[in-house]
């Protein structure tokens, strides 16, 4: 089993910042792909960005790509989302999961937490 807890998401005006974490623990990761996933009101959830533990491969979004930096500490078993530039259109219930494929597709991946909220202000 893998647990999943995300934290720093909040309240920040348009064209602010914020770092968000996903702290991993259970099974080891060394092996595993950590992505992004963000849920609006009324849509469905959707890619934001993706890393492979070992390398570090990044994949993101057209939408995101340029403002979002996904990172991880292995040491701390832990993954980032650095966003910068941050729109009103960004607001949403952000996810990380866990999953063996370095993917866009829910189905890549097979563990999730249970979310942080971000809502951005114009």
């Amino acid at each position: 089993q893998v647990q999943l807890v995300e934290s720093g998401g909040g309240l920040v005006q348009a064209g602010g910042s914020l770092r968000l974490s996903c702290a991993a623990s259970g099974r080891t990761f060394s092996r595993y792909a950590m992505g992004w996933f963000r849920q609006a009101p009324g849509k469905e959830r959707e890619f934001v960005a993706a890393i492979r533990w070992s390398g570090g491969t990044t994949y993101y979004a057209d939408s995101v790509k340029g403002r979002f930096t996904i990172s991880r500490d292995n040491a701390k078993n832990t993954v980032y989302l650095q966003m910068n530039s941050l729109k009103p259109e960004d607001t949403a219930v952000y996810c990380c999961a866990t999953g063996f494929t370095l993917g866009s597709r829910e189905s890549d991946y097979t563990y999730w937490g249970q979310g942080t909220q971000v809502t951005v202000s114009s």
